[in-house]
C-alpha cells in the first residue's frame, strides 16, 4: 500500500498548512531552512519576505530551493509535502496583488499591528518582494494515515 499523495491531495496539503520550511543555498552550498507563511496559487508555492534580507541574496546568487510543509504528531498522523524548483520574483503588478490579498486573507487573524512593534522592526518589514516557487515535476510526499493501522 501506498501513503504517497496524488498531486491533487498534495496541493490540498500545501493549501491547508499554516507554515511552510523555506530552504535557500548560501554561496558555499550549504543549506538554509526557515519558517515562511505562504500560499499555493496555482500549483506553485507564493510568499512575500522583506526586501534586504539576505535570503533574497541566497536566491538572486542561485534560485534553486525546497519548500515542506509537515503535520501530525504520531507515526500514523503524519503527512508532508516536499517541493523543489527554482524561485522567481514576482514583478507584475496584479500577480503581487492576487499574491498580497491571499496572504491577508490567509495570515490577517495571525499578525501582530504595525503600530505594536518597534520602530527598528517595522522598518525591517516595510518593503516586500515577491517570490514564487515554481516546483519541479515530482512532488515528494506522504501520509502514513493511508496504512490505516489496527
Amino acid at each position: 500500500m501506498s501513503v504517497r499523495l496524488t498531486p491533487d491531495e498534495a496541493w490540498d496539503v500545501l493549501a491547508r498548512a499554516h507554515t511552510g520550511i523555506l530552504t535557500t543555498l548560501r554561496r558555499d552550498g550549504m543549506p538554509i531552512s526557515l519558517p515562511m507563511w505562504f500560499v499555493a496559487l496555482e500549483r506553485t508555492i507564493c510568499i512575500s519576505a522583506p526586501s534586504g534580507t539576505k535570503k533574497l541574496a541566497r536566491l538572486r546568487h542561485d534560485p534553486r530551493a525546497s519548500f515542506l510543509v509537515e503535520s501530525g504528531e504520531r507515526w500514523a498522523e503524519l503527512e508532508a509535502v516536499h517541493l523543489t524548483g527554482r524561485i522567481e520574483t514576482v514583478t507584475d503588478e496584479a500577480d503581487i496583488d492576487r499574491i498580497e490579498r491571499a496572504l491577508d486573507a490567509k495570515y490577517a487573524a495571525f499578525r501582530t499591528a504595525s503600530t505594536e512593534m518597534p520602530q527598528a522592526t517595522r522598518k525591517h518589514y516595510a518593503g516586500r518582494t515577491y517570490l514564487r516557487l515554481v516546483p519541479d515535476d515530482r512532488i515528494l510526499s506522504w501520509d502514513n494515515r493511508k496504512l490505516r493501522l489496527g
